[in-house]
């Protein structure tokens, strides 16, 4: 069943244009995994800062790949440290 990822971060203007090549990576690789279906990026209007994204995925197993795929853990790490917090995932099924 395919599943839906939530990634909500809150990117201070100025590391803002740091973040975005490592973003751009980790959106490439992760468009290459196997069970990957789309991904978006959203920046919220009335809150400046604040993004989100979602990506859907052919089953949470794929998802769990990808999230331990060394590049992605190294990418993400990057990022986290950037923005100076861990990354939050919420994961969601069809229903």
């Amino acid at each position: 069943m395919a599943v839906k990822i939530i990634i909500k971060r809150k990117v201070i203007e100025n590391k803002a244009e740091a973040l975005l090549p490592l973003l751009k990576q980790l959106r490439n690789l992760a468009m290459n995994q196997e069970g990957y279906i789309s991904g978006e990026t959203l920046k919220r209007i009335d809150a400046p800062g604040e993004n989100l994204v979602i990506s859907t995925w052919q089953s949470l197993d794929a998802w769990r790949t990808w999230v331990l795929d060394p590049q992605r853990i190294e990418l993400q790490n990057k990022v986290d440290e950037l923005l100076g917090e861990k990354t939050n995932y919420e994961l969601y099924e069809y229903s």
